[in-house]
This record gives structure tokens, C-alpha cells and sequence, in this order.
């Protein structure tokens, strides 16, 4: 790690995630470092970090935006059932990449006519698929999507090696 970056760290809690990397000969290179700062407001208990550090050398993969959309094209109207749903396609299309969820470094969602009372369901649909491995996230308030019932989409970075 260079000294700019540990000079970054100090007095930061900084957690790292482990990557699934066959093919490498020290694992620890490619790990995701999540920094959340003591002085800064702690995120966790929102279910994201502040910042994430993606290794040297690390190939990224971006996921477009998932819907609430099952398999056959259905849209709940439920703003709950379209998030779990949701998740369930960005756990999918991370898989179909070979990669577990530890390793998103970052998630952007957008939520239609967003209000504090959606928080709890987006913070336990997230804190259930990445548990402590909480990515850095940007939540976008929208009047719309790209379909009239969508009222969630998730889109993700992840780190493949």
C-alpha cells in the first residue's frame, strides 16, 4: 500500500473483504478495503459504507441497472416486493460473472417518490445480501423509471479479479 493511502487511513476503520481469486498468488492483492472514517458519520447500521478501495490491477465489471422484474417480465406493484426482487436479479447477474457479493464495491439505486419510510426496507434488503461487506452507495431519488410500475432499480460495480 503506498504511503499516500496509509497516510488517508489513519484514524479510519477500515475493514477488508475478501475476493474469491484462484488464479493469483497473494490473495491480499486483491481485496476490497472499505473506509469508513471515525469523523465522519458511520453508514453501517444504513446498510453502505463510505468508501471502498479497489486493488491495484483489479478487473471491474459494471451491472446495469436491475428492476423488480421476475423472471417472466411481472412487476409487482409493491414497492417492498419489487426491491427483494430486485436483489434477487443483482445477486444473479453477479453470479452469471463468477463473482460473490463481496465483491461490489459500489451500488447505486434509485428509488421512485423516495420518502424515510422506504429506508427500512432498501437497509435490510441490502444488510441481507452483503452483510458486513457493505459497499459504498449513492441512493437517487427519481419521479420515474424507464417503466411506468418500476419504483426500484439497483445497479452495481464489481470487482472480478
Amino acid at each position: 500500500m503506498s504511503s499516500a493511502i496509509k497516510n488517508l487511513l489513519t484514524g479510519e476503520f477500515i475493514m477488508t473483504m475478501g475476493v474469491s481469486t484462484p488464479t493469483t498468488a497473494n490473495e491480499t492483492d486483491l481485496k476490497l478495503t472499505i473506509v469508513n472514517p471515525q469523523n465522519l458519520y458511520d453508514p453501517t447500521p444504513n446498510g453502505y459504507s463510505t468508501a471502498v478501495i479497489v486493488p491495484n490491477g483489479a478487473r471491474v465489471a459494471y451491472i446495469s441497472g436491475q428492476g423488480g422484474q421476475d423472471s417472466t417480465g411481472g412487476l409487482s406493484s409493491d414497492f417492498a416486493v419489487q426491491v427483494e426482487q430486485a436483489y434477487a436479479n443483482l445477486r444473479a447477474a453477479i453470479e452469471a460473472l463468477g463473482a460473490k457479493p463481496d465483491q461490489v464495491a459500489k451500488l447505486t439505486i434509485y428509488v421512485v417518490d423516495h420518502d424515510m419510510s422506504k429506508l427500512e426496507v432498501l437497509t435490510s434488503n441490502v444488510k441481507a445480501m452483503f452483510g458486513k461487506a457493505l459497499p459504498a452507495q449513492t441512493l437517487v431519488p427519481v419521479p420515474k423509471l424507464a417503466i411506468d410500475p418500476m419504483l426500484f432499480e439497483v445497479e452495481a460495480v464489481v470487482i472480478l479479479d
